[in-house]
């Protein structure tokens, strides 16, 4: 087993919250009659924390990224209902085969904690998952690698035994920059260009190629 822990992104990569995210993100910004922006534009966002996708979606004040992250999280917990997001084909059997072979599993996500540990618990994954690191609970979130940094400081681990999975550039610059390997999926909120260009270092088009590298 060439890595003994596995460090997942959630969005876009676990679970298919894209039209979710993007619905509440565009709702935010009509009722607060911000400047329209398309789908992909602000799917282009996905992975940053609440605030700092507002702020570098629109120009607009400090003041105003706070009105935004809070009326997001309002409408979020709204549209947020049971079922609406689905789990990525394979994510399910391959986190069970994973967490058979004994390695560890964790999170390391912009998402807040609470909503990641609904999404678990809802996804049957929670008990899995031995470790969660949210925007709760980290000063500097993605692409900073501080997320990385303490799941391999609290798990006693050297960076060349934990892999970063993840589907967009801010998950590759989080992994690298901790000096970990990256692995970018192609079906999530990035593209394999993308992936590419930040010298990621395994590229899979399904989550169920992760057992090729664990």
């Amino acid at each position: 087993m060439k890595y003994r822990a596995v460090i997942l992104d959630f969005d876009g990569t676990m679970g298919d919250t894209r039209s979710l995210i993007v619905k509440t993100m565009q709702q935010t910004i009509a009722e607060l009659h911000l400047p329209h922006r398309t789908e992909e534009q602000c799917a282009s966002m996905i992975g940053l924390p609440l605030k700092q996708t507002f702020l570098e979606l629109i120009p607009m004040s400090d003041e105003m990224g706070d009105r935004c992250a809070e009326t997001y999280r309002r409408l979020f917990f709204e549209n947020n209902q049971p079922g609406v997001v689905p789990v990525f084909p394979h994510v399910i059997e391959t986190i069970e085969a994973l967490y058979a072979k004994g390695v560890l599993l964790t999170i390391a996500s912009s998402r807040s904690r609470e909503s990641l540990n609904e999404f678990l618990e809802e996804m049957q994954l929670n008990q899995y998952i031995r470790y969660v690191i949210s925007a709760n609970d980290i000063e500097h979130a993605k692409p900073a690698p501080d997320m990385v940094l303490r799941t391999l400081n609290d798990h006693h681990l050297q960076p060349e035994e934990a892999l970063v999975v993840g589907d967009t550039k801010y998950d590759v610059l989080m992994a690298h920059r901790a000096g970990v390997k990256a692995v970018g999926v192609t079906y999530g909120n990035g593209s394999r260009e993308e992936l590419e260009q930040e010298q990621t270092d395994y590229i899979i088009n399904d989550f169920s190629e992760l057992l090729k590298f664990v």
